[in-house]
């Protein structure tokens, strides 16, 4: 057999799906919605809602199909969601964008970062600095790219970063230092001197920031404050989000990322020869929901800490201890007071024992840090209220 092309081999063992030997090994989240398939449990992995979004944008989506928006748009993104998005950074953080020149529209948050890791990052002398555990397609990218992965852990229960650790890991051949807030997966939002720090080490050694905020408008108990709106940040940041999240169409893979015009057309050059353009008939849409009123997501925020409580108060009562989400779909728990002592050994148990599934912490890490993490678990609390309810019903079957 032919062998494995050798990009394709860096993304998936940087993203720590190829073994050492360079076979192929199932991802753990296939084998854990294989599993709640088999068993009937309710899924709380996989963090994608089970509801649709607001019917204003899903209508707009139908009106633009009926009436022919169904070729490529602009390269660049359809001038109303550019002006739409650079409305949206202003009417919320007080930043001003030239739609034309500090936006992109990409395939989802996913394909601008990769865009954005490809565009800027020069080969294995550069290295990206990621806060770990992390979304898994960040180690794959950067893998891609041919750079270095660094890790500054998150350490249970709060999960914010060290700052020692933080300037340790951050050097001169840092070419990127890529942050995700609010934080999948572990359901944390950055204090404001740890953002402030990472604006001054990317100074300090001429880095850029990249920004992962898809989850901005899922902050619980404090407003979002993205990088860009520091002081001596703009100039070398570019932010990343998209509509799935907030508008509960994760299907639609409508994202997008701002910034300096500089970095923003280098980007462009790389996204180009990606998905080139896509979603022509959801872009209409989603400039549509970022211009929804601001009770539409202050509800979505409240919305989301309602439930994170009902399936925090759930776990607590299961007997795990909790960590409690300030933002995101997910709530982190450690299930060493039940007898763990392999979290994705007690995943793979967990539905013949309670009838719910959820993830191993250690699925988003790799390398020294994974022991930190050996009896931590993801669950998602971004399904209905009765089946959470359900969930935490079952769960309860831990203590019996």
């Amino acid at each position: 057999m032919r062998e494995i092309p050798g990009a394709w081999r860096r993304a998936a063992r940087g993203a720590g799906l190829l073994a050492a030997d360079g076979t192929s090994v199932p991802t753990i989240f296939a084998e854990m919605s294989a599993l709640a398939t088999h068993t009937g449990a309710v899924n709380l992995g996989q963090g994608f809602p089970d509801e649709d979004g607001p019917a204003e944008v899903l209508e707009v989506a139908r009106a633009a199909i009926a009436h022919g928006v169904n070729q490529y748009p602009p390269g660049r993104g359809m001038p109303d969601l550019l002006e739409a998005i650079a409305e949206h950074q202003h009417r919320f953080y007080g930043l001003q964008l030239d739609p034309h020149r500090n936006v992109l529209v990409t395939a989802g948050a996913t394909e601008a970062l990769a865009a954005t890791l490809l565009a800027l990052v020069d080969g294995p002398d550069d290295e990206v600095v990621v806060f770990e555990p992390y979304y898994d397609s960040y180690a794959a990218c950067i893998a891609l790219a041919g750079a270095r992965l660094v890790p500054v852990p998150l350490r249970w229960p709060d999960f914010q970063p060290d700052i020692e650790d933080l300037r340790r890991a951050v050097t001169d051949r840092t070419r990127l230092i890529l942050v995700n807030d609010p934080h999948n997966p572990t359901g944390a939002v950055f204090e404001r001197d740890a953002l402030e720090e990472i604006v001054r080490l990317a100074e300090q050694h001429d880095a850029v920031i990249v920004t992962d905020e898809v989850y901005e408008h899922l902050v619980f108990d404090a407003q979002h404050v993205p990088i860009a709106t520091l002081p001596g940040a703009w100039e070398r940041t570019l932010t990343i989000s998209s509509a799935g999240k907030t508008f509960a169409t994760t299907g639609w893979k409508i994202g997008w990322v701002s910034g300096p015009a500089d970095l923003i057309q280098a980007v462009l050059a790389v996204k180009q020869f990606l998905t080139y353009v896509n979603g022509a008939p959801f872009q209409p849409a989603i400039a549509a929901g970022l211009r929804l009123p601001d009770s539409f997501f202050t509800g979505l925020a409240a919305t989301l800490r309602d439930k994170r409580d009902l399936l925090g108060r759930g776990l607590r009562a299961a007997g795990f201890d909790v960590s409690t989400p300030r933002g995101s779909y997910f709530t982190v728990a450690d299930a060493a007071p039940l007898g763990a002592t392999d979290a994705a050994q007690f995943c793979r148990e967990l539905p013949g024992r309670a009838g719910v599934v959820a993830i191993p912490l250690t699925a988003f890490v790799t390398g020294e840090h994974r022991g930190d993490y050996a009896t931590l678990l993801r669950f998602a609390a971004c399904k209905r209220t009765d089946v959470l309810e359900d969930a935490v019903t079952r769960l309860a079957a831990l203590k019996s």
